[in-house]
């Protein structure tokens, strides 16, 4: 807060920016597109009886969010539906073996009954390879006008045009509505982050969540928190949406691998100063990560 006072002996723009850098957000250059997210998710339990596989909400108009209950699967992922004009992306498919193409599909009639008088195309990406996320993949193969990316390195640089592989970020157009492919492996060799330029939303998969940041290449993980951290340096940035919510809203505090119920777990969004605290944690370790709670998150170094 002292640094932003200070700013205001200056011009209105520069106190605003000091204020962004100082709390860790970047600039905002323009205007973007607003939505709204639930305080709380449906927890999971403790009665699962009539409880829906996946719930659905409505960011805005052209942004739904789905949340996969922990009465289908303890893994309990975020899937995510984005609109253009041409192309509907679905990001991840789900765990187990729950009915996600029947949801996808509602979504999808309903939007195009208020939106658009053809049916879009839809294609169906990952935010890695990981059974979590990729398990509902074969319901949306024989789907007419669908496209599903395939989990292999070489189908995702293919398919996006990326040739410098973690290095370069491409682009990917749904028609009137751009979104940003960064290579994040680290976490998982086919870790990408998706942002939405419409939006300002940064997609980070299981890179960046509430909760344990697994980590199985320890040098790709470190300078993939610096690409999003430089990529977020110049470029709106209101939220970044993960795959999981594992901690509590006690700081510190994460719920077990395998736990359905969470009554009481952590707001999904996190914001880029998180990307700076892990940035700051790692640097501190000086290559050799070891397990560290942070409030919100947890570092984990793995061997898988």
């Amino acid at each position: 807060m002292r640094r932003c006072a200070r700013a205001v002996f200056v011009s209105v723009a520069a106190a605003i920016l000091s204020c962004a850098i100082a709390t860790g957000q970047a600039p905002a250059p323009g205007a973007i597109t607003t939505g709204t997210l639930p305080d709380r998710w449906h927890p999971g339990g403790p009665d699962c009886t009539n409880v829906p596989a996946f719930q659905v909400h409505e960011y805005n108009a052209d942004f739904f969010i789905l949340r996969q209950s922990g009465c289908s699967h303890y893994e309990k992922p975020f899937l995510y539906l984005l609109f253009g004009r041409d192309k509907v992306m679905l990001v991840d498919t789900g765990a187990g073996k729950a009915d996600v193409a029947t949801v996808v599909k509602k979504v999808v009639a309903d939007w195009q009954a208020r939106h658009k008088p053809s049916s879009p195309q839809m294609v169906v990406v990952h935010t890695h390879a990981h059974g979590d996320h990729t398990a509902g993949d074969e319901q949306f193969k024989t789907a007419p006008r669908t496209t599903v990316v395939g989990r292999d390195l070489e189908s995702v640089k293919g398919f996006f045009g990326i040739r410098r592989w973690p290095e370069q970020i491409a682009d990917y157009d749904l028609g009137e509505r751009m979104v940003d492919i960064i290579p994040i492996p680290g976490h998982e060799a086919t870790s990408i982050a998706l942002y939405d330029r419409r939006t300002g939303v940064l997609l980070t998969g299981d890179t960046v969540y509430p909760g344990r940041l697994y980590i199985s290449n320890a040098t790709a993980f470190i300078a993939s928190i610096r690409r999003l951290i430089d990529f977020t340096s110049t470029r709106p940035l209101t939220h970044i949406l993960g795959n999981h919510i594992e901690n509590s809203r006690t700081p510190f505090v994460d719920y077990g691998t395998g736990t359905t119920y969470q009554p009481e777990e952590h707001a999904l969004p996190l914001a880029r100063s998180h990307l700076l605290e892990i940035d700051e944690a790692l640097r501190k370790m000086n290559g050799n990560i070891t397990r560290l709670p942070l409030a919100d998150l947890t570092l984990y170094p793995v061997t898988r």
